[in-house]
């Protein structure tokens, strides 16, 4: 690993929702921490560093994503922890929560080890752990023993826990120990299987549709569960408005619920289906325009708290199927920033908000652990992300670092670019349109 660096970031708007702070400053990072923050040009250097001028740029905590699939043990043809930490760094995140649907999965303390220990990664990997043993649903796993090993939460994402004993038991188990568990949250019963969102687009195009009922039953027999248990319970990328509604009714009633959305579900109906074919193929599937608003709406006032990207990269030969034989997943670490900041250019999404929940927020439900503060207050580790609002770029997959090049987006054009990545003071990313000058 390289060493730390002495980096002056200079006249940057520095951004910091966990602190409410928002001013144009210095930061100066040394020796893996946060140094110093100052008004610009009061910083005292006197000795060898790096300048960065970040006039005009955002400077604030590095992200932190919730929900991501970095594929190994067991599926490196379609990612690595190492290509999928530098698409991290590229997209601005600083630390990536694993998912457990790996091979074998992430149901044995071996394997979160093997994660959490990875000399490959540049940024931080937190492991999520296992459920059930082989995300069957039935059997459990040893949630203290993975605890132990370095697991942050628990999930059989991608398998729904359809067992109310089953998911009752994890829940109590996280009342115990303030671990999150984050359920995939899709009743298979309602299913004979789907390829898209149910509705008239799917009957245009000829494929099976999804209804919004299979989400929300499950959602809300979690919440009914946690309503007896007072769990830590999380939710997984929500993508319906009715989802959003059972979400907000159980956080007035004071139920304790938390839940994510990501990128795709936020900026694109089920209409990508027609244009970009099954590389728009995700689950849960993309819905309509009212849901994306009803998501916006829901980020607004608090009922969903957080952005995660449920990053699923895919070879080609995943997708280049009939849609029923697809795999489902969008590789989205590299474009995330870019394609909310539409958000904020629309006025949809204050800025501050957008970032708060792709900082603040994450590492609140994890607790302020495992070095993640979400905030760039002097002295914490330095976790920083640069960013340009105004830079547009046009999507190009195969200048993905990411193996999996399988995006809706590929040929658009985004605004709002990430320049510079660090994690503990290392510069893990640089745009190359960034100057970098070396004083001292």
């Amino acid at each position: 690993m390289k060493p730390k660096e002495t980096i002056l970031i200079e006249n940057g708007r520095i951004i910091d929702p966990a602190s409410g702070l928002d001013d144009t400053g210095d930061v100066l990072l040394r020796n893996g921490k946060i140094a110093w923050m100052s008004k610009p040009g009061m910083t005292p250097v006197n000795f060898k560093h790096s300048v960065i001028d970040a006039e005009g740029m955002i400077v604030c905590p590095g992200f932190i994503d919730l929900h991501c699939h970095l594929r190994e043990p067991g599926f490196e043809n379609k990612e690595t922890i190492l290509t999928g930490t530098h698409a991290a760094a590229r997209g601005g995140f600083t630390t990536v929560c694993a998912m457990p649907n790996t091979e074998p999965p992430a149901d044995n303390v071996d394997t979160i080890r093997s994660v959490r220990n990875s000399r490959d990664k540049i940024t931080g990997v937190l492991p999520i752990g296992c459920i059930t043993r082989g995300r069957r649903g039935k059997e459990p796993v040893d949630m203290s023993a993975l605890l132990r090993a370095g697991a942050v939460a628990f999930s059989d994402d991608g398998s729904p826990i359809a067992d109310d004993k089953v998911m009752a038991g994890a829940l109590e188990f996280s009342m115990k120990s303030g671990v999150p568990i984050i359920d995939h949250c899709e009743n298979t019963a309602m299913n004979s299987g789907w390829d898209m969102n149910g509705g008239a687009v799917a009957r245009e195009l000829g494929l099976r549709g999804m209804p919004d009922g299979s989400e929300e039953s499950m959602i809300e027999r979690d919440v009914r569960l946690n309503r007896d248990t007072g769990g830590v319970l999380h939710i997984a990328h929500v993508s319906t408005a009715g989802s959003v509604d059972i979400i907000r009714k159980a956080k007035k009633a004071g139920i304790r619920v938390t839940a994510e959305v990501t990128p795709h579900h936020l900026t694109m109906s089920e209409t990508y289906v027609i244009t970009a074919g099954t590389n728009a193929k995700v689950n849960p599937p993309l819905r309509t325009q009212r849901d994306i608003e009803a998501l916006i709406e829901g980020l607004l006032d608090g009922t969903l708290d957080l952005i995660a990207t449920d990053h699923a990269p895919h070879t080609a030969a995943d997708k280049e199927v009939p849609f029923d034989k697809a795999a489902f997943g969008i590789s989205g670490l590299e474009t995330a920033l870019g394609s909310l900041m539409a958000l904020v250019h629309n006025g949809s999404l204050p800025l501050k908000k957008l970032l708060g929940c792709l900082t603040a927020a994450p590492a609140a439900l994890l607790g302020g652990k495992y070095g993640v503060t979400g905030t760039i207050i002097t002295g914490n580790p330095a976790h920083i992300v640069i960013f340009d609002p105004e830079f547009s770029w046009t999507v190009d997959p195969e200048q993905f670092v990411s193996k999996g090049k399988n995006t809706p987006l590929a040929g658009s054009i985004l605004k709002g670019k990430v320049m510079f990545t660090a994690y503990e003071g290392r510069t893990i990313y640089k745009n190359e349109s960034l100057h970098l000058e070396m004083k001292g």
